[in-house]
C-alpha cells in the first residue's frame, strides 16, 4: 500500500518547533511520507535562512520558496497572496492527501486557503487559542477553512465547537513542542552561550513583537520597553521580532544596545538552543507566545506587556503589565517565584497522539465540503 504524502507548510522558526516532533513521528512510520513547504522568515538572510537549519535536523524532503523581499518591514498581505500562488503551484506539481499547518501566521492562512479550494485535507494544530491582536482574527479563519483540527486542550476544543466545527473532527493532542522541551536532546546551557557568545552568567530574554492592530504606537512603546530593561541593571538576549509590520521599527531600536556589553541581540535561534536559554532563563520579557506557552512548561518568570497575548491563558508564573516604564521595572524587582510548572497545554505526548489518529482509517474518509454544526441549545 502506497503511503499518505502529508505536507508540513512553516514560515517561522516558532512554528516549525512547534510540528518537527510531528514530522520526526511520521518519518518513522511506514504508513506516512512526510513534505515541508518553507516560506517565510525561513528564507530571509536577515533572519539567519532558517530553512537551513530545517536541513540540519536531517529533512531532505523539502520545497524552500520566496514569498517577500528581504525589507524588514513586511507587506503581510503581498506575502500571504505570494504564498498563495507558490504553494499552489508546488501541489500541482506535487500533490499530497493532507496538508498541516500551525497557528495564526499569514503562511499558515495560505495553506489553509490553497487547501480548501483545491479539496486537500487540511489539517490545523492549535487552533482554538484566543489572543488580543489580528493573530486571532487570522488564526479562526484557519480554523474555519481547516477539516481536522488537533488543538492543546480541552478548552480550545470547546471553542471550536461554538465556532460551529464538527466535535468529531476535533483531536486533543496538547503542543507539539512539549515533546521537546521535555525531552533529553536539547544542548546544555554551556553550548548554547558558546554558539550564540552570550558571555553574562545570568541573563533575562527580551522577545518583543508589533502589535499590527497598534503600530501607530510602537515607536513610542518600544522605547519605553527598552528604558524600562536598560534601567533594570539586568542583562538580556534579544531576540528579533516576526517580520510582520512594524518589525523595523523594533529592530531599529535595538541597536541602541549594540555597544551595551549587557545586551545581546539574535536574529534567531534553533529551536533546542531557544528552549535551553529558556529554561535557564532568570525571566522572559515582552510580548511573544513563548511567555504564555513555553515558559510555564519551565515555571520561568514572565513579564507579559501588553495587549499582543490578551485573554490567552493565565498562570502565577506570568505578570502581566502595560507598556509603562515603571510598571516594567516593578514587575522586574519583584519576579514570581521560579518552578511554578504548568502542563496545560500538554505532556509531550503529542507526536503519539496525532499518528494515532492519522492511522484512523475514518480520519480520511472527512468530507471535503464542511457543514456549520449548530449548538443544541436547551429549551431552544
Amino acid at each position: 500500500m502506497s503511503r499518505k504524502r502529508i505536507l508540513f507548510l512553516t514560515g517561522t522558526r516558532a512554528d516549525f518547533g512547534k510540528m518537527k516532533a510531528l514530522i520526526e513521528e511520521l518519518e518513522r512510520s511506514d504508513e506516512f511520507e512526510p513534505y515541508i513547504f518553507a516560506t517565510g522568515m525561513h528564507m530571509l538572510a536577515r533572519y539567519g535562512s532558517t530553512v537551513n537549519e530545517i536541513r540540519k535536523a536531517g529533512f531532505t524532503r523539502i520545497y524552500a520558496h520566496i514569498n517577500q523581499d528581504g525589507s524588514i518591514n513586511s507587506q503581510m498581505d503581498i506575502a500571504l497572496a505570494n504564498t498563495i500562488q507558490g504553494l499552489a503551484h508546488y501541489l500541482r506539481e506535487f500533490p499530497v492527501d493532507l496538508i498541516v499547518v500551525h497557528g495564526d501566521r499569514i503562511e499558515a492562512l495560505a495553506g489553509a486557503i490553497v487547501g480548501a479550494l483545491s479539496n486537500i485535507l487540511v489539517g490545523h494544530i492549535e487552533g482554538g487559542e484566543v489572543s488580543g491582536t489580528i493573530d486571532e482574527l487570522i488564526r479562526h479563519a484557519i480554523t474555519k477553512l481547516s477539516h481536522l483540527h488537533f488543538v492543546s486542550n480541552e478548552g480550545a476544543r470547546k471553542r471550536l465547537i461554538q465556532m460551529g466545527e464538527v466535535p468529531g473532527s476535533i483531536s486533543v493532542i496538547g503542543s507539539p513542542d512539549i515533546d521537546i522541551m521535555l525531552s533529553d536532546r536539547l544542548p546544555s546551557l554551556s553550548e548554547v552561550k558558546e554558539r550564540y557568545e552570550i558571555d553574562f552568567p545570568e541573563y533575562s530574554i527580551l522577545s518583543y513583537h508589533p502589535v499590527t492592530t497598534e503600530v501607530h504606537l510602537l515607536p513610542k512603546r518600544i522605547e519605553v520597553i527598552l528604558d524600562a530593561v536598560e534601567a533594570s541593571g539586568l542583562s538580556f538576549v534579544l531576540i528579533y521580532p516576526n517580520n510582520d509590520t512594524g518589525a523595523d521599527i523594533i529592530v531599529e531600536a535595538l541597536k541602541r544596545f549594540d555597544n551595551n556589553w549587557r545586551f545581546r541581540a539574535l536574529p534567531s535561534m534553533r529551536f533546542e538552543h531557544f528552549l535551553t536559554l529558556l529554561k535557564n532563563a532568570v525571566a522572559i520579557v515582552g510580548n511573544s507566545s513563548a511567555g504564555i506557552r513555553e515558559a510555564p512548561v519551565y515555571g520561568v518568570p514572565v513579564v507579559n506587556i501588553g495587549s499582543r497575548q490578551m485573554n490567552r491563558f493565565d498562570h502565577p508564573s506570568i505578570m502581566n503589565v502595560r507598556e509603562d516604564r515603571e510598571e516594567i521595572l516593578h514587575a522586574l524587582n519583584n519576579l514570581p517565584k521560579r518552578g511554578m510548572v504548568s502542563r496545560y497545554f500538554g505532556n509531550g505526548d503529542s507526536a503519539r497522539l496525532f499518528l494515532q489518529h492519522l492511522r484512523d482509517g475514518k480520519l480520511w474518509d472527512t468530507p471535503r465540503q464542511k457543514q456549520f454544526q449548530d449548538l443544541v441549545v436547551a429549551g431552544a
